[in-house]
């Protein structure tokens, strides 16, 4: 087994076994020690590149924060038009011009607007019900559409006559 002792400013390596007798000294002023330390020119580098990646990293969260509620309420607005239309198209309420009103949604307000339109091909009605949100302070909207039948006073249908003036 080794040890090492210390002697003023020498170190001195002995043995224990008897036949080895190996002493090795040598004086502190000799020794020299690294020491590991950034430069300057690596540490502004560092800053640098941290003034560039943490403003866009949070731009990133932003984004996708905004992607997801944006998706959310998306959702959330095309059930209340597929409702909207569902009703109308069942009330028989929806050639009494454009509707709308305004549906909450635990603390989200949804605004809605019924609308129709002449079919150009045949004589049914084009329904369009559209919704509008807000998100993060913009407004967004989801449109549904579909087609319906004028309602039948005397079991057939009515014609529709479109006229559009152009000057």
């Amino acid at each position: 087994m080794k040890f090492a002792t210390r002697n003023s400013d020498q170190w001195r390596v002995a043995s224990d076994e008897s036949n080895n007798h190996a002493v090795i000294s040598r004086h502190a002023s000799g020794v020299t020690s690294h020491v590991s330390a950034f430069t300057l020119a690596e540490v502004l580098a560092a800053m640098l590149f941290l003034a560039i990646v943490i403003p866009t990293a949070v731009e990133a969260l932003h984004v996708s924060s905004l992607a997801g509620e944006v998706a959310a309420r998306k959702g959330m607005a095309a059930r209340i038009a597929d409702r909207v239309l569902n009703e109308s198209l069942v009330m028989t309420n929806w050639n009494n011009g454009v509707q709308n009103g305004t549906v909450s949604e635990g603390a989200l307000d949804f605004r809605w607007a019924l609308t129709s339109q002449a079919w150009p091909q045949d004589t049914m009605q084009l329904l369009t019900a559209e919704v509008t949100f807000q998100a993060q302070g913009k407004d967004y909207s989801v449109k549904l559409s579909t087609l319906a039948n004028l309602p039948a006073q005397t079991g057939t249908p009515q014609p529709v006559t479109a006229m559009s003036s152009r000057q």
